[in-house]
């Protein structure tokens, strides 16, 4: 069953734009080699941290919309967890609105 999931991550500031293209393109390739389907990425850029996070004062945020399987995620937050370039990530499952199919009660 796919549901539709928001990834947030913040990769370190002292990252050049190059690295920082080369790690969002990483993430999206881990998604899509495991059958999850990228539906919005946003660059939301440098921004200061509200305390310090492994040594660091500001961070880069990335926002990834995407639908697919926990097992996609999995592989996805567990690079991550291993990665020296992402300082902070969370993922969350957002809510689906029902269809009108499924509203539709028996009276």
């Amino acid at each position: 069953m796919s549901y539709i999931y928001e990834t947030m991550y913040i990769l370190r500031s002292d990252l050049g734009e190059d690295l920082i293209d080369q790690a969002i393109a990483k993430y999206q390739t881990i998604l899509q080699e495991n059958g999850a389907e990228i539906l919005a990425t946003q660059h939301r850029g440098k921004r200061r941290l509200a305390y310090e996070i492994k040594k660091q004062r500001e961070g880069i945020y990335v926002q990834v919309n995407h639908r697919g399987s926990g097992a996609a995620i999995a592989l996805m937050e567990r690079a991550m967890r291993l990665s020296d370039e992402v300082i902070r990530f969370l993922t969350i499952k957002q809510e689906v609105p029902e269809t009108p199919a499924a509203a539709e009660t028996d009276d």
